[in-house]
């Protein structure tokens, strides 16, 4: 019988209907094809993309040049550019304003790898670490009021490179899905006086069915209320609002959460194409009880289509509970760390 659940952060309902589905197992993907083609991001070409933005580099070594660990560029084809001034105004009932923001390619190595998998948990730490600098920086901007860390794998994910990346997106406005979050957690906290996020990871660690891992500092489970199979959310168990708050300890945690999930979802579902995006609270808001910065992962497995787009509902056709038991137990031990060919 399928299963309606409603989603307590967004408001949303999903329908779980196992009955379309086949076994987690044969949720696999098709092969991503390794173009070989050059790489602008590839160390040695840094004259191939803008000018370097900030970099992590060796002692000694000059921007745009050889000698890089991670690097920021701005994105070549900017959604949104920095240059300008908002000049909000109307048009009868119409708003709009002038496409002001940051637009930034966070390029995670100088090798051309194509999983962040690739990397050790000191690596990615630094890739986390990068993250953290460049809200901190962007936030100083009065025009800006939203960070977005995305990161797009796979073509079927949005990913026109296969160099491994990440990207940024400031805007002047908050994404409609994050106020949507915002405001659901609000209510509840006025209601309870308690974060929403917070009771959920309560709940989450006490019930145990949904947790994929856990350490000190995070958990990884797949949600309740999951929009896709094998869905994953990573969040810190202390309630903390602002992801570019995170210190030097947590980073480190963080990155072995996030390369382990990673991990596993690569092992058991032979590379699939994915999303991953940070949703963490606005520039202009100091640190807030009720909503709580978190990771989504979203696995590209199956394709949303015309009763998705036309309700607002998802169809999932995994448990949540299903899905994470198989994650939890999925060994990484054994996992070639070359990606398929």
């Amino acid at each position: 019988m399928p299963e309606l659940r409603k989603d307590p952060v967004s408001g949303r309902w999903v329908i779980i209907s196992t009955e379309r589905a086949l076994r987690p197992i044969d949720f696999k993907s098709e092969p991503q094809e390794i173009k070989g083609s050059f790489c602008p991001f590839c160390e040695g070409n840094e004259d191939k993309t803008p000018p370097e933005i900030m970099a992590y580099r060796e002692r000694g070594t000059q921007s745009n040049t050889k000698g890089w660990r991670v690097r920021v560029v701005s994105n070549k084809f900017p959604a949104l550019r920095i240059e300008g001034n908002l000049n909000k105004h109307g048009e009868g009932i119409y708003d709009s304003m002038n496409g002001i923001g940051a637009h930034e390619v966070i390029i995670e190595s100088p090798k051309h790898i194509t999983s962040l998998t690739e990397l050790d948990n000191k690596q990615v730490e630094e890739i986390l670490w990068t993250y953290r600098d460049r809200l901190i920086d962007l936030k100083k901007d009065k025009r800006f009021i939203y960070g977005l860390l995305f990161k797009n794998v796979g073509l079927a994910a949005g990913a026109t490179l296969e160099h491994s990346h990440s990207q940024l997106i400031v805007t002047p406005i908050v994404p409609i899905t994050v106020m949507h979050e915002m405001n659901e957690c609000e209510g509840f906290y006025k209601y309870r006086g308690r974060c929403l996020f917070c009771d959920m990871v309560h709940q989450e660690l006490s019930t145990g069915s949904r947790i994929v891992l856990e350490d000190d500092t995070f958990v990884a489970f797949a949600p309740y209320a999951s929009r896709f199979p094998f869905e994953i959310w990573i969040l810190p168990k202390n309630h903390s609002s602002h992801f570019e708050n995170l210190q030097k300890l947590e980073t480190e945690e963080l990155a072995q959460v996030l390369r382990t999930v990673l991990l596993k979802l690569e092992a058991s579902l032979e590379f699939p194409p994915y999303n991953y995006i940070v949703h963490t609270t606005p520039f202009i808001l100091g640190e807030i009880e009720y909503y709580h910065w978190h990771i989504e992962i979203i696995p590209r497995l199956t394709r949303v289509a015309g009763f998705e787009w036309g309700s607002g509902f998802y169809i999932n056709t995994v448990m949540p509970e299903n899905a994470a038991e198989f994650l939890r137990n999925v060994s990484i031990e054994k996992r070639a760390l070359a990606v398929p060919s």
